[in-house]
């Protein structure tokens, strides 16, 4: 296949289906046709585009990681400072939480760059713990375990005010997620996101090859660092707070497995991960608030043996087991 041609099948895998169209815009007016809901709708947003950014590096790239939460929260306090001490205007506190994400991010490569994934998973925990720990102790700042109160946020772009029902809100976080889910699809379906996923299906056949894998898993890391430090200055600025809960253990675990449910390497996924998760959060808190992540489990337990699409389309094990039984009368 030539480069044209491969330029080709990538910008083809890139394009729209009617499905997204339709789904995007249901997205948009649900809020406004249900303000009960709006401020569930902003959480899914925040966490779908959260869950996005760990696919770039899990499902994309093949680096795994238990501490994807500090960038996550080092973008909810950077914005929520921003707003406290300097301008309280929504975009511009986002820019800012953006850029030190990515720097934070490209700091942090180096420490993936080498080793196995245990190794990975060992050193991105630490950096969230780390950061974890800063905020305790730096309460001057950060408001340690009281959490950073007082920030109050402007309109979004000089003209629409956060309200109470969270449909401002719910509409914000849905323009910046739609806004970098295109920048993300364009980037996996690039040439770039192709060696990527070299990367991950073989490092040292990428190596060989000629793809420079230790500038590629920096730079895609990065991109995750600031694209998960959005979603994390989103948190800050619709709930005007900001508390060491955004840099918790379980946040990178949750996030985990929003992916394992909605499936990884498809940007999708962490869009349907992260709305099934936070449904079944919703109900069966409701429902069982003391045992709801027991249910959770036992639902991740049954999509790792079953198998996901198994589990969704219940009749292909009708197809499987006539297939068994075809196979065993030729024998």
């Amino acid at each position: 296949m030539s480069g044209a041609d491969l330029q080709g099948a990538l910008l083809a895998q890139s394009r729209w289906r009617p499905w997204e169209y339709l789904l995007w815009a249901a997205a948009f007016v649900l809020p406004w046709l249900l303000p009960s809901h709006a401020l569930l709708v902003n959480e899914v947003a925040i966490v779908a585009l959260f869950a996005m950014s760990l696919d770039l590096i899990l499902g994309y790239t093949g680096i795994v990681s238990l501490g994807h939460a500090a960038f996550f929260g080092f973008g909810a306090y950077a914005a929520a400072l921003f707003a406290k001490h300097v301008m309280p205007d929504p975009t511009v506190g986002l820019l800012f939480a953006v850029v030190l994400s990515a720097a934070l991010g490209a700091l942090a490569s180096v420490t993936i760059l080498r080793g196995s994934d245990l190794t990975r998973l060992m050193v991105t925990l630490g950096t969230a713990l780390l950061l974890l720990e800063l905020a305790n102790k730096l309460d001057w700042l950060t408001g340690g375990a009281d959490g950073l109160q007082g920030v109050v946020m402007g309109p979004v772009l000089g003209l629409f005010e956060f309200d109470l029902y969270g449909r401002t809100a719910a509409s914000y976080s849905l323009a910046v997620m739609l806004l970098l889910f295109l920048v993300m699809r364009r980037l996996v379906h690039s040439p770039f996101g192709a060696t990527l996923k070299a990367i991950r299906d073989n490092r040292l056949r990428a190596m060989a090859i000629g793809i420079p894998v230790v500038s590629r898993i920096a730079v895609i890391y990065t991109i995750a660092a600031a694209v998960a430090g959005a979603s994390g200055a989103l948190l800050a600025q619709t709930t005007g707070f900001a508390s060491l809960d955004v840099l918790a253990f379980d946040r990178s675990a949750d996030v985990l497995l929003m992916l394992v449910i909605g499936g990884v390497g498809w940007l999708y996924g962490g869009v349907a991960g992260a709305i099934v998760f936070k449904l079944l959060q919703n109900y069966l808190s409701a429902v069982t608030p003391q045992y709801w992540m027991f249910w959770i489990g036992l639902i991740l337990v049954l999509l790792v043996l079953v198998g996901r699409d198994r589990l969704l389309k219940p009749w292909t094990w009708l197809g499987k087991s006539r297939s068994g039984q075809a196979k065993a009368a030729n024998r």
